[in-house]
Formats: structure tokens, sequence, C-alpha cells
């Protein structure tokens, strides 16, 4: 894998050297000596090919001539010649699939290697990167991405490299047999193809690049409204969506129409100068068959070398605007591969070993900007093996604990310490095996009952996976079902009613058997009669297990060990339910709140 260095390369300058030697470990893998070996060969049919072609013209040239000498005995000379000419072509074409066949392993291995590591860069940045991004932005950068580099590699060796060697051997060529004139034209004609095809496709990148935006944000508003799609129809808000992705496909059609005009315009002038080159060649032929200097098959080389040259010159245009789209792209995947990871393992990190599944919070500041603090200087302390609940107002910070107890967010200050040990010093992977959770949302893949289950811990057999299921009490309900544990619960689990996510995620819990509990309040989403219900599966589960709840109604935690209520990010009081309300403070209040609330 390359290096995860900072790449300068900006969208104004993707050519540069960086995002090049970027790329240059994809296509010559330095741990994979039979890629290597591959391109090696691919090349060698690459000259075979070339040679070949080169050396057609001359048996079309001896076939043209020897059909205008009045002799009989030169009817087979210009039959061997024709032989040859088919037979030449017949073994470029050869070559030709012999080097894409040799080479599309190459391809499709760099392709493989730079989404994987795209697909892992991604895992492992934080989570404020993902609360910030737009998953269709970042799903059509990772695609053109990957795409380009198979592309890339593709004409940067069978049509850039190619082109190069045929233009220094038609030169050679041409001033051989016709004379300085001739090559210095081609030259000319060559450097001004070039330059008109650069300048117009540096005007063209910026449309391109305009096109991709708006495409970008056409896609991401599409697959905004679709995942949001129950609140689009709860609000009755259809026609504005509607008009709202309207306006970024009318934006991306108007860029396109320019796009596509700009590329008119490009091909119009190439033609014109190639067209020029042509006329002009084999006009200075005919000029010199005249005088006698040159035969009638020389003419037919000369118009067959160009025409040769004239194809990957033609493809010269697309495949500058490819590469350079493509180093475009990659810079872009480039630039999200090296995202700075806001949590990092310390060097060297041990792993977390829990004997006595303590969690201690050490007067820890946090915000999630910088002028904005969530937790002031927060201690408490989660004994090994017992039950406390985290209340609070809206605000208060509790949710916030949770992410910091994952390692999601790092303290500005202060210390998280499980069974004495800093978070921060310890593998972020040793911590999370350590720690499960039931979320409020339970959110599962778009799989089946059995998948989302096991997904608690890798390689879980199916009997784990079914003893889970039962001892979160969901193991009726998918006998129930006619496909049981393959049951296909739809995306986010949509085809499961809160209740039945809630179980699963239980379920999923329990096969993970983690020695530390947190339960982000977990019922508040369900009805009074499910929520009984689950509280009872967590209490059973959570037994034997030092668990963290975090609860907004005051009554499903009414039995914790300690209670801890939170207030503007600080521990305001502390104590059992029966203590809390003797105190009368903030609990009290909030427990007679929600006893009114409840008895209206």
């Amino acid at each position: 894998m390359p290096p995860d260095y900072a790449s300068p390369a900006r969208p104004d300058d993707p050519e540069g050297w960086v995002t090049i030697r970027r790329f240059l470990p994809y296509l010559w893998p330095a741990d994979n000596p039979s890629l290597r070996r591959r391109i090696a060969g691919a090349m060698v049919f690459v000259l075979l090919a070339k040679g070949t072609m080169l050396a057609l013209p001359f048996a079309y040239k001896g076939a043209v001539d020897a059909m205008t000498t009045p002799a009989n005995e030169t009817a087979m000379v210009a039959l061997a010649f024709v032989i040859a000419y088919a037979a030449g072509r017949l073994a470029a074409v050869v070559f030709d699939n012999l080097r894409n066949i040799t080479f599309e392993r190459v391809g499709q291995d760099a392709t493989r290697q730079l989404a994987e590591d795209t697909f892992r860069r991604l895992h492992q940045l934080s989570l404020r990167f993902h609360l910030a991004r737009r998953t269709g932005e970042v799903t059509k950068t990772i695609d053109r991405g990957t795409k380009s580099i198979d592309t890339m590699l593709y004409f940067l060796l069978f049509n850039i490299a190619p082109t190069a060697v045929e233009l220094v051997a038609v030169g050679v060529i041409f001033y051989l047999n016709f004379g300085w004139e001739l090559v210095a034209a081609t030259a000319l004609t060559v450097a001004a193809y070039i330059t008109l095809t650069r300048k117009v496709t540096e005007w063209r990148n910026e449309l391109r690049r305009r096109m991709n935006e708006l495409d970008g944000t056409a896609l991401a508003r599409s697959v905004d409204s679709l995942l949001n799609y129950e609140t689009v129809k709860y609000f009755g808000a259809e026609t504005r969506e509607h008009a709202r992705y309207a306006e970024s496909a009318r934006s991306y059609a108007d860029a396109a129409v320019r796009s596509q005009n700009s590329l008119g315009l490009l091909n119009i002038g190439q033609a014109v100068i190639m067209n020029l080159l042509m006329g002009g060649a084999m006009g200075f032929t005919v000029w010199q068959w005249s005088k006698g200097v040159l035969t009638t098959g020389d003419l037919v080389l000369v118009n067959t070398y160009l025409i040769q040259l004239f194809r990957p010159l033609d493809m010269l245009g697309m495949v500058y605007r490819t590469v350079r789209q493509g180093l475009i792209d990659m810079a872009e995947m480039f630039r999200l591969i090296d995202t700075e990871t806001e949590v990092k393992d310390a060097p060297a990190a041990p792993a977390l070993v829990v004997r006595q599944p303590t969690v201690v919070f050490d007067d820890v500041h946090f915000g999630y900007e910088p002028d904005r603090e969530i937790l002031h200087g927060l201690s408490f302390e989660v004994p090994a093996g017992k039950h406390v609940a985290i209340v609070g107002p809206s605000g208060a910070g509790k949710s916030t604990i949770g992410r910091l107890l994952f390692r999601f967010y790092d303290p500005w200050q202060g210390r998280i310490l499980i069974d004495g040990q800093d978070i921060a010093q310890v593998t972020q992977a040793s911590l999370r095996e350590s720690i499960g959770i039931v979320p409020q949302d339970s959110v599962l893949f778009n799989d089946t009952i059995g998948y989302n289950i096991a997904y608690g811990r890798g390689g879980a057999s199916r009997e784990a996976v079914v003893a889970a299921a039962a001892d979160a009490s969901i193991m009726p309900f998918i006998e129930r079902l006619p496909d049981g544990l393959d049951t296909e619960v739809g995306e986010r689990g949509l085809k499961l009613s809160g209740g039945e996510k809630q179980r699963v995620a239980i379920a999923r819990t329990l096969v993970k058997n983690p020695p530390i509990l947190l339960l982000d309040e977990a019922t508040s989403a369900l009805d009074s009669r499910t929520e009984q219900e689950i509280l009872a599966t967590l209490h059973r589960v959570s037994e034997d297990r030092t668990t963290l709840a975090i609860a907004h109604r005051l009554s499903t935690i009414a039995d914790a060990d300690r209670i801890l209520v939170l207030d503007q990010g600080r521990l305001a009081e502390s104590g059992t339910h029966a203590e809390l309300l003797q105190a009368r403070g903030l609990y009290a209040e909030m427990w007679a709140r929600q006893q009114a609330e409840r008895s209206d």
C-alpha cells in the first residue's frame, strides 16, 4: 500500500508528480513480482505489435510497385507482398489481444487494491468526519477514483508509450526515404496538435470539474432524500424534494452540454491540423513522383504511415483528457485517503486487559467545537459488576459520555480508565471488543436476522446466534417467520418493528459477550408495554456485567445501584433512587415532572 503522506496536488494541478508518485506503486507493486512480470510481458507484446504495424506499409508499397511494373512475373511478387500484409495485420491483432489478456489481471488487481485501501481508510476516520460527510459524494469519489486507475494504466502503457515509439520510428523512416522536409512537416503538425489538445483540454477540465461537482450534489441530494423517505412523506414534501433534485439535475445537464460542445470544437481543430498534414504530405509525394524521384508505392507508403500515425494521435486528445481526468479523480480520492485521523492509537499501544471491569471518568473536559465545552471536569466511577445510570436534562452531555467511552473522540483534558488502564493508551480495537452497546436507534444491515445477530462477533457459530436470540427473547418471533434466521430485515432494518430491532441489537451484543455494557436510551423509542418487556430482558442480560445506562425516562433506571445526575456537563447529584428523592434536588424535580406527565 502506498504511504499515507499528504498530497498537495490540487484539482487544478492533478498532473503534479505527487499524484503520479502516489499512483506508481499500484502500477508496479513492489510486493507482487507476478504482476510485474505480467506488465513486462504485456510490454513485449506491445513492441511486437508496433513493430509489425511499422513493417506493414513496406509490404503494401512492394505490392503496389510490383503491380505497376509491366511484367507478368511480378504478379507472384505482388501476391507475396499482399499475403505478407494480411499476415502482418493478423499478427498485430493477435499481439494486441495477447497484451490485453496478459495485462487484465494487473488492472483488476490495482483497482481492487486501491478500493480496499480507500475502504479501510474510511473506517479509520473519526466519527466527526462521518457525521459531516455526504455519503453520495464520498461514494462517487471512490467510484471514480478506483475506476480511473485501470483506465490510466491502459492508456499510459498501451497508448502514450507506443505512440511515442511510433512517432520516432516514423520520423526515422520518413527521413531515410523522403528527406528532412516530410519529417519537419510531421513534427510541426504533431507539436501543433499536442498544443491545441492541451490548451483546449485545460479549458474543458474546468467544465468537467464543475460537472462532477454538480453530479455529486445531485447524487447526494437523491440519496439523502431516499434515506429519509418516511420524513418526506410525513411532511408531504415530495414536491419540494423533486424541485430540489430537479435544480441539481438541470445544473448538471447544462454543464454537461457545455462540456460536450467544447469536445466538438476540439475535434474540429484536431481534424483541421491532421488533414492539412495529410494533404501536404501526399501533395509532396505526388510532386516527387512527377519528377521521377518516388514511385507510386511511395504514395501508398506515406498515406499508410500517416493513417497509422493519425489513429493513435486522433486518440491522443481523448487519452490526454482521460489521463488528466483520471489524475483529477485520483487526486480527489488520495485526499480522501489522506484525511487526518482524529483518534489514533498510541505508538506500540498494548491491548486492553479487563479483569475487573471498572469504568472511571477522571476530571474529563470535552467539547465538539473549541468554543463550546460540553463536559466540565466530569468525574465518576462505575464499580465492577454494578449497574450505574446517567440521567439529566437534554444537552447535559449524556450521549457524549458513550462516545468518549468508545473513544470516538478523545477528551481535551482528563482520563477515562477501564480496570485502571487509560483507554487513550490501549488499542482502539481491544477497547471496543470489551464494550457492548444497545443504542436508542438500532440500525441493522440490509441482510438477514442471523447475519445481524452474528455481527456481534466475527466467526460466531449458528449455535451462538440461536442462544443469543433466545436470551434476548426474540427466538419465538424468529421461529414464527417462514425463513427464520434467514429473514431479510430490509434497509436499516425497516421491515422489523422498533421492539424487534432492539431485541436483535440485544442479541448482537450477547453474541459479543462483553464485560462492560452500555445502554444508550435503549427503550426511549418504544411503547410502554414493549419497553417493559425489553427492560426485563436488559436486566437479565446485564447481570454479572458492569452496566452503564444512559436514560431519559427515570422509571427505567430507578433500580440502578447508583444514579448520576448531569446538569450542563457537570455532576450535579449522585445516589440511589431513594436518596435522590429525599435530597429534593434536580433528580426529584425531574421525577415529579415525569410522574405528572404520566398521570396526565
